[in-house]
């Protein structure tokens, strides 16, 4: 694990962020307890800006824990976690983060846009700012020819698009995404990396994205990954590589979960 001088992970890959762009998510000592198990334990990394960090782990290890905790919505969080230089969770984040989670929550009975629509008025944009938004996020996900579908009537995956598309409403400064390709074809898949990147590239949106998938590393430009509730490593998928002396990034995981077993036998 690469470590700043104030003993941070810093997920930005081999060169680190410009010093006057804070990181879009900090955490130091973060952890998570739910009844007698540790569910995040003591996870400290950075997030950088405009970037597109992948969240990799096996069920089960924390991931979307640590989202929710990321997007203000998870109980019992110790430990600092800003985001976009605020705590995580604050009222004034509310416009500024997309969330995805793994279970779609849009509407069935309402088509596309209707869904579009109704939760951009919750988000308070502007009536007359609307359509425009609208049509642009579902131009962002490919739905235009969807738009008057009731939602309840498409496939699996064009459902996920639309909460995608929900949550690119307003122009998000970071957003969250709980394995949002999972079970989708690999062309559907393909074209929302694309998507992702065209974001962090075009508009400066940070994305972290969640997988348990170790095949989509290479689609990130940064990790995190993790096991057990605790942090492996973060660092770039070719940093990873070179570090492990090995060819991917499944290969990367297993040296550092074998490493991490080693420390804890020697650990009286």
């Amino acid at each position: 694990m690469n470590n700043s001088p104030a003993g941070r992970t810093t997920a930005t890959g081999s060169s680190p962020p410009p010093a006057a762009q804070a990181p879009a998510v900090r955490a130091a000592g973060l952890s998570v307890v739910r009844g007698s198990r540790t569910v995040i334990d003591d996870l400290s990394f950075d997030v950088a800006p405009a970037t597109v960090t992948g969240l990799l782990g096996p069920s089960g290890c924390g991931k979307s824990t640590l989202m929710r905790a990321i997007v203000g919505t998870q109980a019992k969080v110790d430990g600092t976690l800003e985001v976009l230089g605020r705590p995580a969770g604050s009222k004034s984040l509310r416009a500024r983060v997309g969330y995805v989670t793994q279970n779609p929550s849009v509407y069935g009975d309402l088509t596309a846009r209707q869904n579009l629509d109704y939760y951009a008025a919750v988000l308070g944009i502007p009536r007359r700012e609307r359509a425009g938004q609208v049509t642009r996020a579902l131009g962002d996900v490919d739905l235009l020819s969807h738009a008057e579908s009731l939602t309840g009537n498409l496939s699996g995956g064009q459902h996920s698009r639309v909460s995608l598309a929900v949550a690119l409403l307003g122009s998000p400064e970071l957003l969250v995404l709980d394995e949002p390709t999972v079970g989708l074809d690999p062309v559907l898949r393909r074209d929302l990396w694309n998507l992702f990147h065209r974001l962090a590239a075009e508009r400066g949106t940070t994305l972290l994205i969640s997988s348990h998938v170790m095949d989509e590393a290479d689609r990130c430009q940064n990790l995190l990954l993790m096991r057990a509730g605790r942090l492996l490593a973060a660092d770039s998928p070719d940093a990873l590589r070179a570090r492990t002396h090995t060819g991917s990034i499944e290969d990367a995981f297993l040296h550092l979960v074998d490493a991490a077993r080693e420390a804890e036998r020697a650990t009286p």
